[in-house]
């Protein structure tokens, strides 16, 4: 879709970005899931677990810088407020807490954290929507691209947050877990095509 229609609107082009990254990241993670044997990769590069991670922080990057360039009129200190906490949680988290290139399993806390503050900027983007008089939301390509990632997020919350647990306890039920994670992901996708091809419809 992008490919059909490439003139977008500015505010959609971090999420053009966070798509170009998202692609080299995942064929990146599964090329060494795939080929790590075959092509006898080193030990260091045998876990794409820390490419999660950076996909993770990528995507959180992206969506935040998304949020801000709406400008929406309300809720702008809450939205500030969120970015600043979740920065320092984040400091916080691998300063002390946890090693992010790890590559025993994937991060669980900052997967689910990400999810958390994502889901957090959704709702305040649907609060402030609504305080707008006569605004037709589900017009605009940002409305399908926020509720294409709170659907993601709402949907992976729980996968991410317990998924560690869940593959010492049971990785064949963990493995079928993430096929919930898959197809969370495709639906994101296509709300986000939805946006590409809703721009086609709208003066912006």
């Amino acid at each position: 879709v992008l490919i059909i229609y490439p003139k977008q609107p500015s505010l959609l082009k971090p999420v053009i970005v966070y798509l170009w990254l998202a692609l080299v990241l995942n064929l990146i993670a599964d090329i060494i899931t795939d080929f790590k044997v075959l092509l006898n990769f080193p030990g260091w590069l045998r876990s794409n677990n820390p490419i999660y991670n950076i996909h993770s922080m990528v995507r959180y990057s992206c969506f935040t810088y998304f949020f801000f360039t709406l400008k929406q009129p309300y809720l702008k200190i809450a939205r500030k407020v969120l970015a600043v906490v979740s920065a320092i949680l984040i400091v916080i988290q691998f300063s002390f807490f946890e090693d992010f290139f790890y590559p025993g399993n994937l991060n669980g806390n900052l997967l689910s954290g990400e999810a958390f503050f994502l889901l957090v900027y959704c709702m305040l983007y649907y609060l402030s929507e609504l305080r707008v008089e006569d605004n037709k939301i589900i017009r605009g390509a940002d409305f399908w691209v926020v509720t294409g990632l709170c659907v993601y997020v709402v949907i992976n919350f729980f996968v991410f947050l317990f998924y560690v647990p869940m593959i010492q306890q049971n990785l064949v039920l963990a493995i079928r877990i993430w096929n919930v994670h898959n197809i969370a992901y495709i639906l994101f996708c296509l709300f986000i095509a939805k946006a590409f091809y809703a721009t086609s419809r709208t003066q912006y």
